[in-house]
Order: C-alpha cells, then sequence, then structure tokens
C-alpha cells in the first residue's frame, strides 16, 4: 500500500489499442456509442478470437527507420504509447525535464523465431531423443541477437533512446500485476518526494501464435467467441486478448502547478497483493486490498474493471465489487472492447477512468447487462483481477 504524502496527478495520457490512438480520440469512440472491434482470422486465429492493433505510422512517434527495424511490435507499441503520453503532458520537447523523467515498464518477453519452433516440433514428432533434438537445433537456429530481443528491458531502453528519457529506470514482469506494480511503484515514489514526474505504463502485442499457445495450454481462452465479459461468463468464460499500449505521465500536483498543466485526474492510492485462488482466500484478501486505501472524500461512484473473462477469478472479482458497492454501482469491463492486453490491462484501465473524471461522464455501458450510470464520476476504483495471479486496486479522484 502507498503512503501518501504528496498528491499525484495524471497529466499526460499516451493509449494505442484496436480503436485508434490518442487520449482524445478513444474518449470520443468509447464515450459513445461503439460496437466492440474482434477478429477472428480463420487462416492464423481461429479459434480464438484477437482485438488487433490499428494502423500505425510508426514515424510520427518513432521517426528513424533503423529504430523501428530494430523493434518487435510489442516494442513499437509501447514506444509510441509512451511518446503519446509525453506529448499530451506537454513534456515532449523539453529536453530538461525529459532527462530528469523517471521511468517505470510493465513488460513480457520478446517474440519466438515462429518458423524455427514449428521445425524443431515438426521433426520432435520422429525423433526418440527429443533433449538431443533441441541440444543440436537451438543453438544452429537461433541467432545470438534474438536473445537479446526477447528482454523484458528493452522496452525501456527503446523509450530511453527515442524519447530521451533518461532519469531511473525500473521494468516489472509478470503478466497483469506487472502492470499494476509500475502504477503502484511510480505513486509511491512520487508521494514520498523520491520522483516529481515519471513515465509509467506498459504494452502487449496479443497477435502472436507463441503468447496464443501458452495462454490455450493453461485453457485460458475463449474458444469461437467474442461476446463481451459478463455474457462471455454464461458459456463458460475465457480470456480474449488484445493489442494495445497505454502509457501515462504522473506528476506531483506541485511540480505540475508550477509547469502550468491541468490534470487529467489524481491516484489518491493503489494497492496490490496475491495468493490462492480459492474462493475465501480471494474475497479476504481483495477485502483487505481495498480497506488498506485511503478514504477518498467522496464515495465510488463508478468502477473501471479489467476483469479477463477468465470464469472463476471473473465471478470472483463480481462478487468482491458486488459485497463492497452494491449491484447498482455502475461497473465497465474494458476488456469487452480492447480485450486483455496483460502487462497494458491496468494502466489502460487507469487511463480510461482518468478520462471519465476529466471529462465528467461516465462511460455508456459496454454490454446490455451493464448498468447505465445515475451520476456524473468524482470516484472511480480500477480494479485488476489477473487471469492467472494478483489482484490490484487503485482509486482515481476528480481533481
Amino acid at each position: 500500500m502507498t503512503k501518501r504524502n504528496r498528491e499525484v496527478w495524471i497529466t499526460g495520457i499516451g493509449l494505442v489499442s484496436c480503436f485508434g490512438e490518442g487520449a482524445t480520440y478513444h474518449w470520443e469512440i468509447l464515450g459513445g456509442d461503439k460496437a466492440p472491434v474482434a477478429i477472428q482470422e480463420k487462416q492464423l486465429f481461429a479459434p480464438y478470437t484477437v482485438h488487433p492493433m490499428p494502423e500505425i505510422d510508426w514515424s510520427k512517434q518513432i521517426p528513424r527507420r533503423g529504430d523501428q527495424r530494430q523493434m518487435e511490435n510489442w516494442q513499437r507499441l509501447g514506444t509510441y504509447a509512451a511518446g503519446l503520453a509525453l506529448d499530451d503532458a506537454g513534456l515532449k520537447d523539453d529536453e530538461e525535464l525529459v532527462s530528469s523523467m523517471d521511468l517505470v515498464v510493465a513488460a513480457g518477453g520478446g517474440e519466438r523465431d515462429i518458423d524455427s519452433d514449428r521445425q524443431i516440433m515438426a521433426e520432435g514428432k520422429n525423433h526418440n531423443d527429443r533433449e538431443r533434438l533441441l541440444i543440436e537445433r537451438l543453438p544452429n537456429d537461433l541467432r545470438p541477437t534474438l536473445f537479446l530481443a526477447q528482454l523484458s528491458n528493452l522496452l525501456a531502453g527503446n523509450i530511453s533512446i527515442v524519447h530521451k528519457v533518461t532519469g531511473s529506470s525500473r521494468t516489472y514482469m509478470g503478466e497483469e500485476n506487472a502492470g499494476v506494480t509500475v502504477i503502484e511503484n511510480a505513486v509511491a515514489r512520487i508521494s514520498a518526494g523520491q520522483s516529481t514526474h515519471a513515465l509509467v505504463g506498459g504494452a502487449y502485442n496479443a497477435e502472436r501464435l507463441d503468447l496464443l499457445l501458452i495462454q490455450e495450454l493453461g485453457n485460458y481462452l475463449a474458444h469461437n467467441c467474442s461476446d463481451p465479459v459478463i455474457k462471455r461468463l454464461a458459456s463458460g468464460g475465457g480470456m480474449i486478448p488484445g493489442s494495445s499500449g497505454a502509457f501515462l505521465v504522473l506528476e506531483d500536483a506541485e511540480f505540475a502547478k508550477a509547469r502550468g498543466v491541468k490534470p487529467y485526474a489524481k491516484i489518491s492510492g493503489v494497492a496490490s497483493d496475491m495468493g490462492p485462488r480459492d474462493d475465501d482466500a480471494v474475497a479476504e484478501r481483495t477485502k483487505s486490498i481495498f480497506e488498506s486505501l485511503p478514504q477518498p472524500q467522496n464515495a465510488v461512484d463508478s468502477i473501471i474493471s479489467g476483469a479477463s473473462g477468465v470464469k472463476d477469478i471473473t465471478e470472483q472479482e463480481f462478487a468482491f465489487l458486488d459485497r463492497q458497492f452494491g449491484s447498482e454501482t455502475p461497473v465497465r469491463a474494458t476488456n469487452t472492447l480492447i480485450g486483455n492486453s496483460m502487462e497494458g490491462t491496468f494502466p489502460a484501465s487507469i487511463a480510461l477512468a482518468a478520462l471519465a473524471l476529466k471529462n465528467g461522464k461516465f462511460f455508456p455501458p459496454f454490454e446490455d447487462s451493464e448498468k447505465p450510470a445515475t451520476q456524473d464520476p468524482k470516484t472511480i476504483l480500477v480494479t485488476s483481477f489477473g487471469h492467472r495471479h494478483g489482484e490490484g486496486l487503485a482509486l482515481l479522484e476528480k481533481v
């Protein structure tokens, strides 16, 4: 739990999803009446549904072709979204402030050599000693630079190189929970006076066969389904991945005031934990997480949920919300529209909550079973119950 001393403001949002790019654009699209974007590419992704990347002109935020070429798509998404956040906060061209800015990134591993994997698996079907096969093939099939490209901290490195963000740098791994940790870390440092401004977020490329394989082996994916999150539970649930990049500029309120910047919202607290996933353990743990958050000025009136759609934990999350807030508090499950983007899920949910607070209006229902809002939002709870482990909550308030 972050101990608060200084007020933390969100002053910049960089968001890329299947809908497109930019904070204003996402508010215009998701704040109105927009059907979900989902694809089932029969040749590539079936029977799985994936929310894809939009068309992006990478050169708008990554001008050098050489930088673009040496990044994989998950790195491009993150670096691009980071640039959008810096632009949005009015920091992009302030070399002095950017060079002293802290960077906290949530990232997974890099992309595998799918062709090599296919060849090895095909050969392994007719090979008695598969361990020896791997020992013989991998040194020859995998180029040394591939191992470098798979390092999770390369996203932070690319952001530093492209956008000149050269303060302290931290990278966290761990799927959805890593996205919670980066926000928690940045808020704690700013609250304690250890940092004045930070760039924080994550990115995920869902259009990767290697990741779909890993998720399918864990029985986490929805099959032949593009239903919204709550409706999906009735048919067994499951996750629909989504490609996205989400970065935020967080600032000490006094630091931001000195720059003459108006905030989207303030983050009043962030808390997280992980443990066993049986009903009693989750109920006790999430109650404790919520109670560790600071008491907001106004009661929680709206909820942005990062529920994955995986049946058991999604049902546990909605049970917690119902116990804590009752069934009339409006909940918006963001994965219905933009999919589950793992490390980027919580930063994206924080961004959407901040947009609602700044615009003084909550999102219309993302699916039929969601309750319409009856009041303008002042305090929003953002949730992240990871598909496999970890639970996190954040309180955002209108400034």
